[in-house]
């Protein structure tokens, strides 16, 4: 019996994007099992509490997750990466890149994680081109000063970010 590949896909997701979606969409295809790790990450400001972007990041990737016939699992983590991908099991971390500027600061978070535990691999996905200029914090700005965000995330995201913004 081969052990089971467990992944994590971990982010702040302030709120989740179309490219997050386009990234998990694609990673499910890698893992057995796909553990979507919401960050707390206090220091980014979050539109969201930490309870409402789980909930969204669930209703949102979870139908995705069952089509696939993947196990799937959102969990909130508040420590290091390397020690909630220890604690969950994880052999993989996945990671969307959608510039060289994501790119050096992965590389750096990856050799540093490496040194941690050289046993979880980060496996990076390239955003597909049509996500690739995609981020939620400029995704909040363009909602902020009244811009068309429909584009950039799922539907009923867009109504929650909105509702936020006022």
């Amino acid at each position: 019996m081969t052990k089971k590949r467990i992944g994590i896909y971990p982010g702040t997701f302030d709120p989740i994007t179309n490219g997050h979606m386009d990234i998990l969409k694609r990673s499910l295809r890698l893992v057995d099992r796909l553990i979507i790790g919401v960050a707390t990450n206090p220091s980014k400001n979050p539109m969201f509490s930490l309870e409402e972007r789980v909930a969204m990041v669930d209703r949102e990737t979870r139908p995705m997750a069952l089509a696939a016939g993947v196990e799937f699992e959102v969990v909130q983590f508040d420590d290091l990466l390397m020690s909630f991908a220890e604690r969950v099991g994880a052999s993989i971390i996945i990671r969307g890149l959608r510039a060289v500027a994501d790119f050096e600061y992965e590389f750096q978070m990856t050799g540093m994680n490496y040194q941690i535990n050289p046993d979880i691999e980060t496996v990076f996905l390239m955003a597909d081109p049509k996500y690739q200029t995609i981020a939620s914090r400029l995704v909040k700005e363009v909602a902020r000063y009244g811009g068309n965000i429909s584009p950039f995330v799922p539907d009923q995201v867009c109504v929650e970010v909105l509702k936020k913004v006022g």
